[in-house]
C-alpha cells in the first residue's frame, strides 16, 4: 500500500500582544508546529493552549516532577515542521495479524490509505476527528485533568489531527484495534504531535494497542539514529461500568525524543489496565494519571523499561482514587545497560472519602552492568483511614548463582543471561493480547540487552 499525506502548512494562531515569551526554545517550537486550518471552538481550543505554552518554561532539574531527567539534548536540536510524504509503504512488521482495525497517522497525520475501518461493529466509530460530531468532540477533547502541562497543552496547540475511537454503550469490542503512529523523517529532525482521544461508552469493552515507532525500510539504513521529536498525548474516558485494556508500546530510534502523556478518567465500577512497554529512545518520559471519579473502579498498570548506552527512560505516574472501594495494582519493570539510566516515580493519592481502597504498587529494576542507574521514589499519600495499600521497590543484578544453575544444565554463560533476561521482561509482554507484537518486543530485548 502507499499514499501521498500532505501534513500541511503552518497556520499562525492569533496571540495576545501583551504574551510573555518566557523560554526561546518552546517559542521556537510552537512557530513550528502545524495546526489545521478547522475554526471555531477547535481554532479557540488551539488558542487558549497557545497562550499558555507561551507562559510556560521548559522543565528542569530544579523542579522535583523533573529532577532526575536533564532535557537540555533536546533543546540542542534544532526540530522543522513536517512536510509532505510521498509513496510510503506500511510493512509487515507493523501489520499484527491478529488485528482486524487499523488506524495509521504518519508524523501525527491520518493515513486513510494505510489504515484499516472497514467492516466495523455497530456501535463502534474508528478514524480521525471527522467521525464524531463537534458538539461531542468538544464535550471529550482535551477536558482531561493536566491540560496546563507544558508538553500537552504544546500539543494542544498544535492540533492537527486526532486518532479517534469511540465504543457506544453495551458495545463489546472483540479484536483489538491497533493504533499505529509512525515517524518519517527527511533531511532534518522533526516534531510531530500525534493526539489521541478513546471514549468508552457504558457497560462497553474495548481493547487498544497505541504503537509509536519509525519508518524503516531499504534506504533508510540509518533510521536507528533518526533524530525526531514525539509530543504525545491520549485521553481515555472509561464511562460507569466500562472495560478499557490499553497497551502502549513505544519503539523509537535510538536517537529520538518521546514525551507521552497518558490521562486517564474512570467512571464508577468502571475497569482500566494499561501495559506499557518503552524501549529505544534517547530521552523517553511517560506521564501516567489516572482520575477516579466514582466508587469501586479497578486499575491495573504494568510497565516496562528497556534501555542500554546512554539512554534515560523516565516514568512517572500518578493515581488519584477520592473514592470508597477503588483497587489498584502497579508493577513496574525496567532493565538497564551500559550507561543508560531509568527513572520511575509513582504516586498513589487515598484522601479521606477513598475509605477501603485495595492499592498496591512495585517497582522491580534489573541492572545489567556497573555503570547503568535507576532512581525510583513509589510514593503513598493515604489521609482515609481504612484502607489497605502497600509500595515497594526492589534494585538487583543477575544473580551468579542463577547463571552457574543453567550452565549446570549445559547452557553457556551468554545464552544463560540472555534467559534470565527474556524471564524478567516476559512476566509483563506475556500480558499483551497480541502475540505477534509480543514475540516481535521479546527479540527487541534480546538485541538491546546483548549489544
Amino acid at each position: 500500500m502507499s499514499s501521498s499525506i500532505n501534513v500541511g502548512v503552518i497556520h499562525e494562531l492569533p496571540l495576545q500582544s501583551n504574551l510573555l515569551d518566557r523560554d526561546a526554545f518552546l517559542t521556537d517550537l510552537l512557530s513550528r508546529v502545524t495546526a489545521s486550518a478547522k475554526d471555531g471552538w477547535f481554532q479557540q481550543l488551539r488558542h487558549d493552549a497557545a497562550k499558555w505554552v507561551h507562559h510556560s518554561v521548559i522543565p528542569n532539574n530544579r523542579e522535583e516532577e523533573w529532577r532526575f531527567t536533564d532535557l537540555s539534548p533536546l533543546k540542542e536540536v534544532k526540530f522543522n515542521n513536517v512536510g509532505i510524504i510521498h509513496e510510503l509503504s506500511l510493512q509487515n512488521d507493523f501489520v499484527l495479524p491478529e488485528v482486524s482495525h487499523r488506524l495509521v497517522f504518519v508524523n501525527g497525520v491520518y493515513a486513510p490509505n494505510l489504515s484499516n475501518t472497514e467492516n466495523l461493529p455497530a456501535g463502534l466509530k474508528v478514524g480521525n476527528l471527522d467521525v464524531l460530531p463537534d458538539e461531542v468532540a468538544q464535550q471529550y477533547l482535551a477536558q482531561s485533568e493536566g491540560t496546563r502541562e507544558v508538553f500537552t497543552a504544546l500539543n494542544t496547540a498544535g492540533l492537527n489531527d486526532v486518532a479517534v475511537v469511540w465504543v457506544g454503550k453495551n458495545v463489546v469490542v472483540e479484536n483489538p484495534i491497533h493504533l499505529l503512529f509512525m515517524s518519517v523523517v527527511g533531511e532534518s529532525a522533526i516534531i510531530s504531535q500525534p493526539r489521541c482521544l478513546v471514549v468508552a461508552e457504558s457497560n462497553s469493552q474495548v481493547s487498544l494497542i497505541e504503537e509509536y515507532t519509525n519508518h524503516r525500510d531499504a534506504e533508510s539504513a540509518d533510521a536507528a539514529n533518526e533524530v525526531y521529536f514525539n509530543n504525545s498525548v491520549t485521553e481515555i474516558w472509561v464511562n460507569e461500568n466500562a472495560q478499557v485494556s490499553h497497551s502502549r508500546i513505544v519503539l523509537e530510534s535510538d536517537a529520538a525524543f518521546h514525551i507521552g502523556k497518558t490521562a486517564v478518567t474512570q467512571a464508577r465500577y468502571s475497569r482500566y489496565s494499561c501495559n506499557a512497554v518503552t524501549v529505544g529512545g534517547k530521552i523517553s518520559r511517560h506521564n501516567l494519571e489516572i482520575l477516579q471519579t466514582g466508587e469501586q473502579t479497578e486499575t491495573t498498570l504494568n510497565g516496562l523499561t528497556v534501555i542500554a548506552d546512554k539512554q534515560l527512560a523516565d516514568t512517572h505516574s500518578a493515581i488519584a482514587l477520592n473514592h470508597p472501594h477503588g483497587i489498584s495494582k502497579q508493577l513496574h519493570k525496567c532493565i538497564i545497560g551500559d550507561r543508560a539510566h531509568g527513572v520511575f516515580n509513582g504516586k498513589i493519592f487515598v484522601p479521606k472519602p477513598a475509605q477501603l481502597t485495595d492499592a498496591a504498587q512495585l517497582n522491580r529494576n534489573l541492572l545489567l552492568s556497573s555503570k547503568s542507574r535507576i532512581d525510583t521514589k513509589p510514593q503513598l499519600e493515604i489521609t482515609a483511614d481504612n484502607v489497605k495499600c502497600a509500595h515497594g521497590a526492589t534494585v538487583s543484578q543477575l544473580e551468579d548463582d542463577e547463571i552457574f544453575y543453567l550452565q549446570s544444565r549445559g547452557i553457556d554463560e551468554n545464552n544463560a543471561r540472555k534467559l534470565l533476561v527474556n524471564a524478567f521482561a516476559a512476566e509483563i509482554i506475556n500480558l499483551i493480547p497480541v502475540t505477534s507484537l509480543g514475540e516481535k518486543l521479546l527479540k527487541t530485548v534480546v538485541t538491546l540487552t546483548n549489544k
